[in-house]
C-alpha cells in the first residue's frame, strides 16, 4: 500500500495498544513512524533494476523477520516511556502488530510481499485492492489527524478509534469475495465463447472496488476486460493484444527474462521500442502505461540480444481521457478507454486463439 495508508494504519495500531499510556499524539506518531519502516528496503543497494524490483517486500517484510527485530524497537521505546515499563510485553506485541499489519496489507496488492522470508521466498499477491483506496484509508487518517490534537486519552476517541479499525479492515476482506466474483465472472464471458485462458485475474482500477480489471494470457496474446460490479455483460468492453511471443526464443535462457515472468506470475508482455525488446509487468497499470516496464534486449538482425544491465522505463502517466474513463466505469456505464481504443473488440467478436504459442524459434517480427 502506499506510504500514507501504512503510516496511519501503524499509527492506529499504535494508538489501540500505547494511546492510553502515553497519550494518542505520541502514539500515533510512533506508531506512523515505525509503520513506515519495512518500506526501508528501497533503499537497499540492488545489482540492476530487475533485482530491485523482485527483491522489495522480502527479509523487511517477512512475519518471521519482524519477530527478531521487535526488541531492537519496542525495548527503546519501554526505556524512553517510564509508562511503558509496566505493560512491556503490550509495548512489543504493538511494535510487532506494526510491523504485521504493514506487511499483511501490503501482501493484499497484486505486488507481491514474501510474508515467510527467508522460508517461502515466494510472494503473497491477493490482488484485491489498488495501492491506493481511500476508502481504506480515510477512516484510518480521520483518526490520525484527530490524535495529533489530543494529548490525553478518553473514552470517547477510543471507542471511534477501534470504529475506524473496524471499517477499514472490514473493506479490506470485503474485497476478497468481490475480487473473485469479478473473477468468476470474466470467466465465465471467456468460457462463453469458447476461450480457456491459461492464466486469469482480477485486479481493481485505480482507487477503487466499483470497476475491475479482468485480465487473461492466451497463449500469444492477453485479453483485457473491464467490468462494473454491477453490470452485466453489455457493459463488459474488451481488448485484445499479442504479446510478441517471437521474441521468446532469444530470451528464454535469458536469466533477466526468467526473473521477471516468474516474479509477473506469467502476466507479461514483450514490445519492441526504440530498438529494444520491452517486458512489462500487466498486473500493475494500464495498457500502455504499466508500473513497470524493462529494457531487457536489444533488437539485431540476429534476433533479440539481452542486454548486459537492463533499464527499467519511467512510468507514463496522465493519458488522455483516463480520468473520464474511470469515472464512467464508477457509475458503472464504462466507455471505450481512448488509451486502447485501436486494441477494442466487441465481445461478440471474441473468438478462440488459433495458435496457443508461437515458435521458440529465435526471430523478431
Amino acid at each position: 500500500m502506499d506510504s500514507v495508508t501504512q503510516f496511519v494504519l501503524g499509527a492506529a495500531v499504535s494508538a489501540v495498544f500505547l494511546g492510553p499510556k502515553i497519550g494518542p499524539r505520541k502514539a500515533v506518531i510512533l506508531g506512523g513512524l515505525l509503520g513506515t519502516v519495512p518500506d526501508l528496503d528501497t533503499f537497499l543497494p540492488a545489482t540492476d533494476p530487475v533485482e530491485a524490483f523482485v527483491s522489495h517486500r522480502g527479509a523487511t517484510h517477512s512475519l518471521l523477520m519482524q519477530v527478531i527485530v521487535t526488541p531492537l524497537f519496542a525495548e527503546p521505546l519501554v526505556r524512553l516511556f517510564s509508562a511503558l515499563r509496566d505493560p512491556r510485553i503490550k509495548t512489543y506485541l504493538a511494535v510487532y502488530l506494526i510491523f504485521a499489519t504493514h506487511a499483511l496489507v501490503d501482501a493484499m496488492t497484486v505486488y507481491g510481499t514474501q510474508l515467510l522470508w527467508p522460508f517461502g521466498v515466494e510472494p503473497v499477491g491477493v490482488g484485491s485492492i489498488f495501492i491506493i483506496d481511500p476508502i481504506y484509508t480515510l477512516p484510518l487518517l480521520a483518526l490520525t489527524v484527530w490524535a495529533l490534537f489530543k494529548g490525553q486519552w478518553t473514552p470517547r476517541f477510543g471507542t471511534w478509534l477501534r470504529r475506524a479499525l473496524v471499517v477499514s479492515s472490514a473493506y479490506m476482506l470485503m474485497t476478497i469475495p468481490v475480487q473473485q466474483i469479478m473473477k468468476d465472472r470474466g470467466a465465465k464471458i471467456f468460457a462463453d465463447r469458447g476461450i480457456m485462458p491459461e492464466r486469469i485475474l482480477a485486479i481493481p482500477t485505480p482507487f477503487n472496488i466499483a470497476y475491475w480489471k479482468v485480465l487473461a494470457i492466451d497463449g500469444g496474446r492477453y485479453i483485457t476486460l473491464y467490468l462494473p460490479v454491477f453490470g452485466n455483460d453489455e457493459e463488459t468492453t474488451a481488448y485484445v493484444y499479442s504479446r510478441r511471443m517471437d521474441l521468446i526464443g532469444c530470451l528464454a535462457d535469458d536469466l533477466v527474462y526468467q526473473k521477471l515472468a516468474a516474479f509477473s506470475d506469467g502476466f507479461y508482455t514483450l514490445s519492441e521500442a526504440d530498438g529494444r525488446v520491452v517486458m512489462s509487468d500487466l498486473r500493475m497499470g494500464l495498457t500502455p502505461s504499466y508500473v513497470f516496464r524493462f529494457e531487457i534486449a536489444d533488437v539485431t538482425s540476429d534476433g533479440a540480444k539481452p542486454l548486459t544491465l537492463s533499464v527499467r522505463l519511467p512510468t507514463i502517466r496522465g493519458l488522455v481521457g483516463d480520468l473520464e474513463w474511470l469515472q464512467a466505469g464508477l457509475l458503472q456505464s464504462p466507455t471505450t478507454r481512448p488509451a486502447e481504443a485501436a486494441a477494442q473488440i466487441a465481445l461478440g467478436d471474441l473468438r478462440p486463439s488459433e495458435t496457443r504459442l508461437a515458435s521458440a524459434s529465435c526471430t523478431v517480427g
